[in-house]
């Protein structure tokens, strides 16, 4: 019999929304993307980064949360070569501040995808969120079809979430005024990510 409710989906995405929105390294990437490589490098990063939170949500469906605790290794591994992939993203923005929109190198679709679902693929914390939500909010004894219904929702939500960041910071009045603060606004984004950085790989 099916367990799965529109209730509880609903809170499901609430959750996810807002982690999507907040000030992480996911976010700051495809705000990045969106404005150096514009709108389509935006929603591809976005792509990339939905995929891969989709699928930490099925592994956690899945109970593959359990070989962090079974081998921690696993976990100090993949923290430390996350906190390298967004330290190295954090100097990468920190250097291009002052350089004006036409001579930052814009990337190909599949390198922008990439670069998203990298970041993400190498972010424990993504596994973590995405168990702690799922043990609170769904019951247990989900079958293979709610399982499925709720990976393709996450990876639809976060999608939009990034796509629709890229069609408005892509806006001429929004992106005018970026342009005018970009050397601030890069500098900020690459100090807290490199905060972000050291965080994960000095407290896990």
């Amino acid at each position: 019999m099916p367990t799965l409710t529109l209730a509880q989906l609903l809170a499901f995405n609430v959750a996810v929304f807002f982690a999507s929105i907040g000030p992480g390294p996911a976010f700051l990437v495809c705000t990045q993307a969106s404005l150096t490589g514009g709108r389509r490098a935006g929603v591809m990063t976005g792509l990339g980064l939905a995929l891969v939170a989709g699928l930490w949500t099925l592994a956690a469906l899945l109970g593959l949360d359990a070989l962090f605790d079974n081998v921690p290794g696993s976990y100090t591994m993949m923290r430390i070569g996350g906190a390298g992939l967004v330290l190295a993203i954090a100097v990468a923005t920190w250097i291009n501040a002052e350089s004006p929109i036409a001579d930052v190198p814009r990337v190909s679709r599949r390198r922008a995808f990439l670069q998203g679902a990298l970041l993400n693929l190498a972010n424990p914390k993504s596994i973590i969120f995405s168990a702690g939500v799922l043990l609170v909010i769904f019951p247990p004894g989900l079958n293979a079809t709610e399982m499925a219904v709720i990976t393709a929702n996450h990876i639809a939500l976060e999608a939009v979430v990034y796509a629709t960041l890229a069609w408005l910071l892509n806006r001429p009045s929004v992106r005018a005024r970026y342009l005018a603060l970009k050397p601030r606004i890069m500098r900020a984004m690459a100090i807290v990510l490199a905060l972000l950085g050291l965080r994960l790989l000095l407290f896990g």
